[in-house]
């Protein structure tokens, strides 16, 4: 398959990305797509350009040369606002949860609903209560108490109310930064599968690791990414675990799935 050409399938559509710092290339002409509802594993070794191309897609950088096409629409993403209007969030490692609020705080934060009574505005907290349940159901998580200080939860309850979040506001495209990192066995696999129920919900999603397992098991494509170019799109039924990994490490595409991929190297 020609992953070169504008994919009108595509809910995402990047187009020979390039990134400058300075005199520093960081993105050297990437191809990058992710279809409607489906999960693309990008992955990378560290310094492989994965955060930079991200940051692009969700307002942080300017590319300094490409194209980035969102619903088959030609988009400048100047902010994570301008991002976030078009439906795409993003999960980071750090959560960007406030440790002193409730869950329902943190899943409506910047976005709380109000009401009027005469001239005055009001919070919801009543409304934020019961959808935060409710939203939080619909992907497989269930809370206690949506008054619950998040400081008091584990790291995979923390990272589950982040993604829940994420899938209720995202509505389109859910970015997924490293989610599994520091988790237990149980919290990872909680984690995956509301990676899998956001995908059921119509949602389409890129999943960043450096864990090959975790990200193989729910990933339906992989990008791989080498020193600020594309090594190759590769499906997972043409592709194994080891080869992903052994890919990631050498740089080099195996001989057979050089049909498939992109050779190395290529923009």
């Amino acid at each position: 398959m020609d992953y070169t050409q504008k994919n009108s399938d595509a809910l995402v559509d990047m187009i020979d990305i390039h990134k400058y710092f300075g005199s520093v290339q960081v993105l050297r002409g990437i191809d990058f797509h992710v279809d409607r509802q489906e999960i693309v594993g990008l992955l990378g070794d560290n310094g492989a350009g994965k955060s930079t191309l991200i940051k692009v897609l969700t307002g942080f950088h300017t590319p300094t040369k490409g194209q980035i096409f969102f619903d088959n629409v030609e988009v400048d993403i100047d902010s994570p606002h301008t991002a976030r209007e078009l439906g795409i969030e993003t999960v980071y490692q750090d959560l960007a949860l406030v440790p002193l609020m409730s869950i329902a705080r943190n899943f409506w934060l910047g976005q709380e609903p109000t009401y009027n009574i005469g001239p005055f505005k009001f919070i919801d907290k009543k409304k934020m209560g019961e959808e935060s349940i409710a939203a939080l159901r619909d992907v497989g998580i269930h809370i206690r108490d949506p008054e619950e200080v998040v400081g008091t939860m584990s790291g995979g309850e923390r990272q589950s109310i982040a993604i829940g979040r994420a899938v209720y506001f995202g509505q389109k495209l859910l970015i997924l930064d490293e989610p599994t990192s520091a988790l237990s066995v149980g919290e990872t696999q909680k984690v995956l599968d509301y990676t899998i129920a956001a995908k059921e919900k119509g949602m389409s999603v890129i999943f960043i690791t450096h864990n090959i397992r975790h990200v193989y098991e729910v990933a339906d494509r992989f990008t791989i990414i080498e020193r600020g170019r594309k090594l190759g799109d590769f499906y997972k039924t043409e592709v194994s675990e080891q080869e992903v990994a052994d890919m990631i490490v050498t740089g080099q595409v195996p001989e057979r799935l050089r049909l498939y991929g992109v050779e190395e190297g290529g923009d």
